[in-house]
């Protein structure tokens, strides 16, 4: 059999990996969208490498766009083979695809307004909300640690790695000329200490190793020290200068653990008297995702749960859904905070708050997790003066602030951890994916400290022989 990596290869999004066993069953590991990379991301997107109808299997890890967001486009394209991943990933991409289908449109009907002004030919989404609705009927729900056969000699096992809700690792057995070859893909690995999910697990033993490196470069502070500084920056911008705290946040995982920390600072008397509103009809939708999945959550937030019936709910906080409601943040004059998606600020409502906020200097943005290198998230935190924001240039004078340790994303240490339950000795060759090439090298450096061996960073389109 063999493999090729199709994306997150030396970058961070557009995670797709490709098996193709003897007997010519084809396996896709993760089915993701390129993200941030402006109008080369559209033709990235809909350039597969493959066609999907040869797809027999997409095995999902979780439900984040840059991991899930093309099986729509997949389906549009003609796929019709089965989508297995956990019931909890099964359940967020209903949402989250459909609300994905949703944005590709909305942005398409703008982009060809402008087109259709310079006489230029109109463009059509790369998928739209009814194919991801039709999608969902190819996605098969397991539950974690069930030995699920998708083939009469493939079988594929999910364990927790406390990334989101619902992830987990693709343990994957596949029998060949009567010999067993393992397959761990470990999708994004969580943290092992999280305010709300339950920690990552143990992974049965592989042979061929695929794992993420986001953060193979750096360390977090811990969870406790992040919910100090996100009490700070709230107090410091919403109380001594009055103005509006902006957090862009996905609205899934880090929305709601945003919330709950906020949640927290209520009950404890330490919140400030000041709205706190979740601008997101996807992060509203989320918690109620998250409210079901109980089996996904720590032995600390499930005991909570018992005393607190709504750690996602408290007086002050208000969820948007509307666009009009939305739009009347714009004349907020008292200070607040706006919760709002996306988390790398490509997309989403929370682009229209930066537009409106960055340039004050009472306003602070406050990054909460991972921004990809070309996206506007980055630029913002990188300290350039000026932004571009729909085609206007918006002077940066909010303060501009970051909490790493927020992200859903493990730092080396904690990766390095995670993966110590593999005999190292037995995993014949390891592939290092979803990461910055430069982070990549220095993360092998560490795993070649610890004894691994046969590390191969693969690029775009490389294909490896497994015997």
């Amino acid at each position: 059999m063999n493999i090729k990596f199709l994306g997150a290869a030396r970058e961070v999004t557009g995670s797709k990996h490709l098996i193709t066993t003897d007997s010519n069953k084809r396996i896709l590991l993760d089915c993701g969208m390129f993200q941030g990379k402006g109008l080369e991301t559209d033709g990235m997107n809909r350039e597969l490498g493959f066609e999907p109808e040869s797809i027999d299997h997409i095995i999902l890890t979780h439900a984040h766009i840059d991991h899930a967001g093309l099986i729509p486009y997949m389906y549009k394209r003609g796929f019709r083979g089965s989508v297995v991943c956990t019931n909890a990933t099964r359940d967020l991409c209903a949402i989250m695809l459909a609300d994905s289908g949703f944005i590709q449109e909305h942005d398409t009907f703008t982009f060809n307004k402008r087109r259709a002004k310079k006489g230029l030919p109109l463009v059509t989404p790369i998928y739209t909300q009814q194919d991801a609705v039709a999608c969902m009927n190819q996605f098969i729900g397991v539950p974690y640690d069930m030995n699920f056969r998708i083939h009469d000699n493939i079988k594929v096992r999910f364990t927790s790695t406390g990334h989101m809700l619902g992830s987990g690792v693709a343990n994957i057995q596949i029998i060949e000329k009567g010999q067993i070859k393992r397959i761990a893909y470990t999708g994004d690995i969580g943290r092992p200490v999280d305010a709300i999910l339950a920690p990552p697990v143990a992974f049965p033993q592989s042979d061929i190793l695929i794992t993420e490196s986001t953060y193979g470069d750096r360390l977090h502070n811990n969870n406790e020290e992040a919910e100090k500084e996100l009490l700070s920056v709230l107090v410091e911008t919403c109380l001594h200068k009055r103005g509006k705290l902006i957090i862009p946040a996905f609205s899934v995982g880090r929305t709601q653990e945003i919330v709950y920390a906020l949640n927290k600072f209520f009950n404890e008397g330490k919140l400030p008297r000041v709205d706190i509103f979740v601008d997101s009809p996807l992060a509203v939708n989320a918690t109620s995702v998250f409210r079901v999945h109980t089996e996904c959550f720590n032995e600390e937030f499930q005991h909570l749960l018992q005393s607190d019936e709504d750690p996602f709910g408290f007086k002050n906080l208000i969820y948007i859904t509307k666009v009009e409601d939305s739009k009347r943040l714009n004349d907020h004059k008292e200070p607040c905070v706006i919760i709002s998606a996306s988390g790398m600020m490509e997309a989403g409502r929370v682009k229209h708050h930066l537009a409106n906020n960055i340039s004050d200097p009472k306003n602070t943005i406050l990054a909460v997790g991972y921004c990809s290198p070309a996206t506007l998230g980055a630029r913002i935190l990188s300290g350039v003066p000026e932004v571009s924001i729909f085609g206007t240039i918006y002077p940066v004078k909010a303060d501009i602030r970051k909490i790493e340790s927020f992200s859903g994303h493990a730092d080396y240490r904690e990766m390095i951890q995670f993966l110590s339950c593999q005999e190292k000795s037995a995993i014949e060759k390891s592939f290092i994916v979803h990461g910055e090439y430069e982070t990549q090298k220095k993360y092998i450096s560490e795993l070649q400290k610890e004894g691994y061996k046969n590390i191969e960073i693969p690029a775009k389109g490389q294909e490896y022989s497994i015997l």
